[in-house]
């Protein structure tokens, strides 16, 4: 199910005379393919609320269009809105599972509000348990769930009506790390059985880097960059993607004393770690092959630069599974290059012909 959005507009009008309007979405056009896992990523305040409400038909925008393939879906009325609600499922932060039900009960609800035979409705909720792994604990007060099995029995209701669409609103914010890449290889693992297309909005870069396929990087209402998860991370363009990708992950070694660990470098290995909270006035990207090669020591050779690592790291992008060759490494090292102007902006140059991505901090 492809989601296009055409110039989606959505304005809060003023609580009070002196308060100003509160303009969450502006002008926001967006094309979401089929099968897969997009995010949308912003800061607190950036609107990613109100456009997932808008996506998933909770609300009407003021102007512009929502189409689900060729299908105008934000007029629609009545039963028809209703049957199409139906077909979406949608994950939160809070859970929103009832206390007072079982574990079997809360994956049931949807199928009872629809009418479901109690015959139907046993079978399915016994086969989303086996799939989100909670097969043993059908009768489990949820009370007696910890966080990570709450999300999965969340999961299973939301798919309990086969849906066409699963939006996961700030999903894992609430779980630690461990539960967090659980439940994201959870949703991966049923995104492909299902051919679903997944809308995550999150504003954790951690999440679109082990999740998605593509991502929107939203601000104050604007969609202020978008592309794969590949591209973002190897060329990000816009300041607050910048932001984002400088503290994904971050690490200071001198705070973590098993840092130094083989255990703790692979783990942390999926984000930057930084030696000095000093200095940094270049950021170099460093794609694939680049990753593994001695580019710093060979410029150092060709040139009278000195430079200083400050910060450094390997994200591993999976890509789109639908397209592997999206697949990549990227390095990132924060650094500073001393030398004089003639000879360090022919260091630069020459990083830039090595391939390496070079932006000032």
């Amino acid at each position: 199910m492809q989601i296009t959005l055409k110039n989606l507009v959505r304005t809060y009008p003023a609580a009070s005379a002196a308060a100003q309007d509160v303009h969450a979405v502006r002008d926001v056009s967006l094309t979401i393919p089929s099968n897969s896992i997009y995010g949308i990523i912003g800061k607190s305040g950036a609107g990613k609320s109100t456009l997932v409400r808008l996506i998933s038909l909770l609300e009407q925008p003021d102007s512009g269009s929502v189409c689900y393939d060729d299908q105008q879906v934000d007029n629609l009325k009545g039963e028809a809105l209703i049957q199409r609600r139906r077909r979406i499922g949608m994950i939160f932060q809070s859970f929103n599972l009832f206390s007072s039900r079982t574990a079997a009960r809360n994956v049931a609800y949807p199928l009872e509000i629809c009418g479901t035979p109690k015959d139907q409705i046993k079978w399915r909720v016994a086969e989303l348990l086996e799939l989100v792994g909670l097969a043993d604990r059908a009768n489990a007060p949820i009370s007696q769930l910890s966080g990570g099995q709450k999300q999965r029995i969340a999961i299973a209701r939301a798919l309990a009506n086969n849906p066409d669409i699963l939006f996961c609103d700030e999903a894992t914010s609430a779980l630690d790390p461990q539960t967090t890449r659980s439940i994201l290889a959870l949703i991966r693992e049923i995104q492909q059985k299902m051919k679903l297309t997944v809308v995550m909005i999150t504003h954790q870069m951690e999440v679109v880097r082990d999740a998605c396929d593509y991502v929107a990087v939203l601000d104050a209402g604007q969609v202020v960059e978008e592309g794969s998860v590949s591209q973002i991370f190897s060329r990000p363009q816009s300041p607050v993607t910048k932001d984002f990708l400088s503290n994904l992950g971050t690490m200071d070694v001198k705070e973590d004393a098993e840092s130094e660990s083989a255990a703790g470098l692979q783990e942390h290995g999926q984000g930057l770690v930084r030696w000095s909270s000093e200095g940094g006035k270049y950021i170099l990207r460093f794609v694939n092959k680049l990753t593994g090669e001695p580019v710093l020591s060979n410029l150092a050779h060709k040139f009278q630069v000195e430079f200083n690592i400050r910060a450094g790291g390997i994200q591993h992008i999976g890509g789109n599974h639908t397209a592997p060759d999206q697949s990549r490494d990227v390095g990132t090292l924060v650094v500073d290059l001393h030398g004089d102007s003639e000879e360090l902006a022919a260091a630069l140059e020459y990083l830039r012909q090595q391939g390496v991505i070079v932006e000032e901090a």
